[in-house]
């Protein structure tokens, strides 16, 4: 028996691991101590678990525990390793380069380097929303000091040749940063083998707690230097001021142990789900389409219009399903996706488009499940209005 509603929108967060919730649980209650009060049990204990957590998540890396900065997520860091970057290196350089289907938590602090006096370059990408190394090569000047392309994409999954990227960038003496919110723990990520300088990563898009995150920094060849844009007190290496959310730190750190041990079996798993929920759902519904779909994608990602049928109005019809039309981020904006307009596709095509993002408590009951509802939620939309299936986007 299916319970509803069911959940299929990972990519905007994901449930709470049982497991990592027992390894928070100790830090919001007995050990409640500041991890930076170090002359007593309390706050020695906090410290201890920060220290464990750092050494999960660089880990999950293969990086050096002291090159983790905590922060209260993906958001922060991108902002972080973005803004500190570009300022740090201002003396070198003033171009950025980055591509058109960021997430606005890059998007944005580009747009504040250029209200700075920065010039920002927007990569567009392929067809399939894959942004290769040779735009990006087309796109570098002597004058840039900073590339920020994300691992894997929020909207569509597509994932970016990072090595190459990583490689040229390493050629042309550029820092490279990638948001990594969506790919990590689910892609192999290991920070030297892919070249990146920064790298972001959030604790509740792989099954931890929300508001907390990391940004890792490399230290060696070269050591990457930032100006911090918190000040008061000089925690995580003077580029992070705050108190620790020692509580979240340690979810993420469980997290991260977590998700490197079951990534392989997990990711096949998912895979496996995703493509029957695709199959079923090209085989039934007339003209559906996958945005995204002739590139390598992340394993629980599923981004599939359905022409003549809006899919804001889908989704009214098929409450108990969550799913998404785009970026949780973005939600409220009326706009059509910038993701899949980016792909090319007309406001017409976006806007027929839905987000599945499936994870690890995803069944192949709820994927059947799902299935059905929205089969029947397209074919009952097109009976109403009778509108005339379009062609997929070329």
């Amino acid at each position: 028996m299916v319970k509803f509603p069911i959940y299929l929108d990972y990519h905007a967060t994901t449930p709470l691991d049982p497991r990592v919730l027992g390894a928070m649980l100790p830090y919001l209650t007995e050990h409640f101590g500041n991890a930076a009060s170090r002359t007593h049990a309390f706050g020695l204990r906090a410290e201890a678990a920060v220290t464990v957590a750092r050494e999960e998540v660089a880990g999950a890396l293969s990086a050096e525990p002291r090159e983790i900065i905590f922060t209260s997520g993906a958001t922060e860091s991108n902002n972080l390793a973005i803004l500190g970057a570009a300022r740090a290196g201002r003396a070198k350089g003033d171009h950025v380069v980055t591509s058109v289907l960021e997430h606005r938590a890059v998007l944005d602090p580009c747009r504040q380097l250029e209200k700075e006096g920065f010039r920002v370059t927007y990569v567009a990408p392929d067809r399939h929303g894959v942004t290769s190394a040779d735009a990006v090569a087309a796109a570098l000047t002597e004058r840039t000091i900073l590339v920020s392309v994300m691992a894997a994409n929020n909207e569509i999954g597509t994932l970016n040749p990072l090595a190459a990227i990583g490689h040229l960038c390493k050629e042309r003496g550029v820092l490279f940063h990638t948001d990594a919110a969506q790919a990590f723990g689910k892609t192999p990520l290991a920070v030297h083998e892919v070249g990146v300088d920064l790298l972001s990563l959030s604790a509740h898009k792989i099954c931890g707690p929300k508001g907390v995150g990391a940004l890792w920094v490399r230290s060696l060849n070269p050591r990457v230097k930032l100006d911090p844009i918190l000040y008061g007190g000089g925690h995580e290496r003077g580029l992070r001021s705050g108190t620790l959310n020692v509580a979240g730190i340690a979810g993420l750190g469980a997290a991260s142990r977590i998700a490197l041990a079951e990534r392989e079996a997990e990711e096949a798993r998912v895979r496996a789900l995703r493509d029957r929920l695709q199959l079923r759902l090209c085989a039934e519904i007339a003209g559906a389409f996958v945005n995204g779909g002739g590139a390598e994608r992340l394993a629980g990602n599923l981004n599939i219009g359905f022409p003549g049928v809006r899919a804001d109005g889908l989704m009214m019809d098929v409450r108990d399903v969550a799913v998404s039309a785009g970026s949780a981020c973005t939600s409220a904006t009326p706009e059509p996706s910038h993701v899949l307009r980016g792909l090319g596709l007309s406001p017409e095509e976006a806007n027929v488009s839905v987000r599945f993002g499936l994870g690890r408590f995803t069944t192949e009951e709820e994927v059947d499940a799902a299935a059905e509802r929205f089969v029947a939620a397209v074919r009952r939309r097109r009976e109403a209005g009778t509108p005339r299936p379009a062609l997929p986007p070329k």
